[in-house]
């Protein structure tokens, strides 16, 4: 995926005041609250908690560049801000990047990016840093839940800490892009231009939902200003009506060709949105017929563009290599065609889910346990390679956790009863810990081979209940604040192996040594 870039120097177009935009806007590093174009943004403190952070010791910086916080934890599998969302909603998202030497090695690092349990795309900076830019990448999501998690993580060529300057989190109608079936893909933006433009990018307050529109322009095609102003709810992704001020057009009877993007795109799935407006003050005349297609495949057949502007798009157009946009003027239409502004995003589907159950017991698990794993953030299983630390997760469609494994981490606190839910779990391992409390009711676990709960601090009795596991091999309980002895049930189960301390043994039984 291709990074976009900012120059570094504040050059972002103020207008007319706006209630400020629905989401979460973090200046990452920075101890303060910090504005920008209008919006607050403030502090990532409370939204994740590791990490280290940094300032950048160069002038003339925007303000959410001059900070930042870097991950150098490398036993880390990922690294994760946690969003309260509403269930069912819709957001974009933003991750800004600028290196500014903060590690005085003078390489940028390259890392994954990850929302929930998909990987979105790998974080190379280098090209822009070399130019004197930051770097930033957009996704649209859906999020059936009620948190968002935004993850960094290490891949096989990251050499150093990954880092991140400021991570916009803004809420969307659900209108917006909703030809894209959002619970099952998400939509990596590739570009967003305003046609016919050489100036500053449009972002909030024009768009209010503060999306990024950079400007596009060359000496190919003729430039129109535009009369008359369009009205952004008039079109599903409401864009801004400055992004309609300008554009390109051709004479009558000619066909407009434009490059756009201005670069190869991998062969996958896109969606593209094009947005038009007749130019000329309205009137019975103000308007333009022409066709679309891309790449030679129709897009639109008839378009009939008034000054009120039209928007059409693809959820799904397949797009490889370098892309052109050509615009056929209908016969008996008064103007050439006309084109004002682009969005291309690549489709990705969704990387699976981690079954809802086990993401709730490890959740328990969490609020239960001091000092965790740091990186037990985000979904615990997805993707694979940047599970949590001790979670071991199967392959298939909706994931579920197979081994839990936290041997000697120094854990305190009990066990939730809500761990018997992951009934797909095979092998948990909590020995040599400082648990305390009683064995819950692990009955439900009718997968569980073996179980390590020795070297810690647990009370109570023994459970009778551990005799219903059917696949239970080896248990391990030796070593604790157990009350009494080792139930018949359990010492009368053929094949299994028991690991207790002497107080805790009957006069006949079948225990391992302690």
């Amino acid at each position: 995926m291709l990074p976009f870039f900012f120059f570094l120097l504040l050059t972002f177009s103020i207008s007319q005041a706006l209630p400020p935009p629905r989401g979460f806007y973090l200046n990452c590093g920075s101890p303060s609250t910090t504005k920008l174009n209008e919006i607050n943004y403030t502090s990532d403190r409370g939204f994740i908690n590791v990490g280290n952070t940094t300032t950048i010791k160069q002038k003339d910086l925007l303000p959410i560049l001059s900070t930042l916080r870097y991950f150098p934890d490398k036993s880390s599998r990922k690294h994760c801000y946690n969003f309260p969302v509403a269930k069912n909603s819709k957001y974009l998202i933003r991750t800004t990047y600028y290196y500014g030497n903060f590690d005085g090695k003078n390489i940028p690092p390259v890392f994954d990016q990850i929302i929930g349990g998909t990987k979105w795309s790998v974080v190379n900076t280098s090209e822009d840093y070399s130019k004197g830019q930051s770097s930033y990448y957009e996704i649209v999501v859906g999020v059936p839940g009620r948190t968002l998690s935004v993850c960094l993580a290490k891949n096989a060529k990251t050499l150093s800490s990954p880092f991140i300057s400021a991570l916009d989190v803004q809420s969307l109608e659900d209108t917006m892009y909703n030809s894209t079936d959002l619970g099952l893909y998400k939509l990596s933006l590739i570009a967003r231009n305003s046609f016919g433009v050489d100036g500053d990018m449009i972002s909030y307050p024009d768009d209010k939902y503060n999306r990024l529109w950079q400007p596009f322009s060359d000496q190919k095609h003729q430039t129109v200003t535009s009369q008359s102003s369009v009205n952004p709810s008039d079109f599903w992704n409401i864009p801004p009506a400055k992004a309609f001020m300008e554009g390109f057009t051709v004479s009558k009877g000619k066909a407009l060709e434009l490059q756009w993007p201005p670069f190869p795109l991998p062969a996958t799935k896109y969606y593209i949105a094009l947005y038009f407006q007749d130019d000329r003050s309205p009137s019975p005349l103000s308007w333009r017929a022409f066709g679309a297609s891309i790449n030679g495949a129709t897009f639109s057949r008839k378009l009939n563009v008034s000054t009120n502007g039209v928007m059409v798009y693809s959820g799904q157009w397949p797009l490889s290599g370098q892309t052109t946009i050509t615009l056929t003027t209908a016969k008996g239409s008064p103007m050439g065609a006309v084109i004002n502004a682009g969005e291309v995003f690549q489709v990705i589907p969704i990387g699976g889910a981690t079954n809802i159950s086990d993401v709730t017991a490890l959740e328990d698990l969490l609020e239960s346990i001091d000092e965790p794993p740091v990186d037990w953030s985000g979904d615990p299983c997805l993707p694979l390679p940047n599970s949590w630390t001790g979670v071991t997760c199967s392959k298939e469609k909706i994931t579920k956790v197979i081994s839990l494994n936290l041997t000697n981490r120094g854990l305190a606190g009990s066990l939730p009863p809500s761990i018997s839910n992951m009934t797909a779990l095979k092998d948990l391992w909590l020995g040599k810990n400082k648990l305390t409390g009683p064995i819950p009711d692990l009955s439900p676990m009718t997968r569980l081979e073996t179980l390590h709960l020795e070297d810690n601090q647990f009370n109570g009795s023994i459970p009778e209940s551990l005799a219903q596991l059917p696949n239970l091999r080896i248990l391990s309980i030796k070593n604790n604040m157990l009350q009494g002895t080792i139930p018949s049930a359990l010492l009368q189960r053929k094949g299994l192996t028991i690991q207790a301390s002497p107080e805790n043994m009957a006069s006949t039984n079948n225990t391992g040594p302690s």
